[in-house]
């Protein structure tokens, strides 16, 4: 088994530029189907009865139809690679069904609750200037968490306003970013960041109390923490930033086309999802304020 996965999550990684995190979820997704089959049944001889077999077991286990439709989109990518290195000719799982997964519509905050938010950190401290030039530049760009975490010095251009971004499968893009963030940024680069550099060299932007880049991690301590103290009474994730962003952006009539590229989104249809958030709250809009609604 791990002589075929293995070759396998290292063409997701060189190939497809593929982050650890997804990697590693492709991994578990393919052991515990091999799990399931048993020792004794290889990964060439698997056939599309086993396949469709294991998606009824993880129905039986009460798994949700997205986790079900991600293990099989995990399993059919492997099978497509082993067909593509030649060493499968048949694909056990093409005409397996892929489960129906209902589309939900992405949690997005109101404009005052974002600045709840973004008013939060104290910016007297080297970390609350820290937190506040990473929430405001979260806001303002709408890169992911990782994104965010991985800028560098040499990727900001604050005298114009734009972001350097490498994003999935080291794919770059140009983001340009507002006043309030260019000051956010500005202040804790010349005032916070110094004192938290500790001398080590490091030229990521947003560093630890270590003088390390910020983790992920770290990153979603902090925002819980300031979901609190603003008495937000939501459950918020640093992607709920990046919604935020994209749906404040359309309801103001900005290009669909601008914002998918501003997202780093390959395929239009994933920037559209947002149309349909834009069109839900003018719904609830309409239906709170209209007498005959």
């Amino acid at each position: 088994m791990e002589q075929r996965i293995e070759p396998f999550v290292e063409y997701l990684a060189v190939e497809r530029g593929l982050s650890l995190n997804t990697l590693d979820s492709y991994r578990r997704d393919l052991e515990s189907f091999f799990r399931y089959l048993g020792p004794e049944i290889r990964a060439v001889d698997v056939r599309q009865i086993q396949v469709i077999g294991y998606l009824a077991h993880l129905r039986k286990l009460g798994r949700a139809n997205t986790t079900v439709s991600r293990n099989l989109a995990s399993i059919r990518s492997f099978y497509h690679f082993l067909v593509r290195e030649e060493i499968l000719e048949v694909d056990p799982t093409v005409n397996v069904e892929t489960p129906k997964v209902e589309k939900r519509l992405p949690k997005v905050l109101t404009v005052h609750q974002v600045e709840q938010l973004l008013n939060a950190p104290d910016n007297l401290t080297p970390a609350g200037a820290r937190d506040k030039a990473m929430l405001e530049l979260l806001y303002a760009t709408g890169i992911r968490v990782s994104e965010l975490v991985s800028i560098q010095v040499d990727d900001l251009n604050l005298s114009a306003g734009f972001l350097r971004c490498l994003g999935k499968g080291g794919k770059e893009r140009i983001i340009p970013f507002g006043e309030i963030a260019q000051q956010a940024l500005l202040y804790y680069i010349n005032m916070g960041r110094p004192k938290l550099a500790r001398s080590k060299g490091s030229r990521a932007v947003f560093l630890n109390h270590l003088g390390d880049q910020m983790s992920r991690q770290g990153f979603w301590k902090l925002l819980k923490k300031y979901t609190q103290s603003a008495g937000i009474m939501v459950d918020i994730t640093p992607h709920t930033l990046r919604h935020s962003f994209a749906t404040h952006l359309l309801e103001r009539g900005a290009d669909l086309r601008a914002v998918q590229e501003m997202l780093g989104h390959a395929d239009i249809s994933t920037t559209q999802i947002y149309t349909h958030v834009t069109r839900t709250r003018l719904k609830e809009a309409y239906a709170a304020a209209h007498p005959r609604a």
